[in-house]
């Protein structure tokens, strides 16, 4: 079940692939996202020492915190993958210059996912391209319906 979605991300790059990663949360983070509070929008994900970190996504701390923490909206979360996605990631990042993206936050099993992307930017006239053919789908659509009737 999504909580969160990243449309930004699939207008700014090429997705080439997906992972599905754990995310290490403090109580009052998974409180606030469970209430809906969660943005990824101006997320992105960073490899600093072998380990990949969320860097700059937004969880707005609900004002029933607890008193005796300091919530911090906007801290740099750590997310957990095997060692050897994690490897295969950092090498495609350094090497091949793709980059990782949040895509979505999501529930699966009780806990709190992140689906990264590892991605490529798009140029200015793929953007258009996209936009075209999302414009014509949705033509297309509307055509066919009203042929139906």
């Amino acid at each position: 079940m999504s909580i969160v979605n990243n449309k930004k991300a699939f207008h700014e790059y090429f997705i080439e692939e997906k992972y599905e990663a754990g995310i290490v949360l403090q109580g009052w983070e998974v409180k606030s996202i469970r209430e809906g509070r969660g943005n990824i929008k101006e997320g992105y994900v960073i490899v600093r020492d072998a380990a990949l970190y969320l860097i700059n996504a937004n969880i707005t701390p609900l004002k029933t915190a607890s008193t005796h923490i300091i919530p911090e909206a906007t801290r740099t979360r750590k997310l957990l993958l095997h060692k050897a996605e994690i490897s295969k990631l950092i090498g495609k990042v350094e090497r091949a210059g793709y980059t990782l993206v949040p895509l979505d936050l999501h529930y699966k099993a009780g806990r709190i996912k992140l689906e990264i992307g590892l991605a490529k930017g798009k140029k200015l006239h793929d953007k258009r391209e996209a936009e075209k053919d999302k414009d014509w789908n949705r033509e297309k659509q509307r055509l066919i319906k009203q042929n139906s009737r």
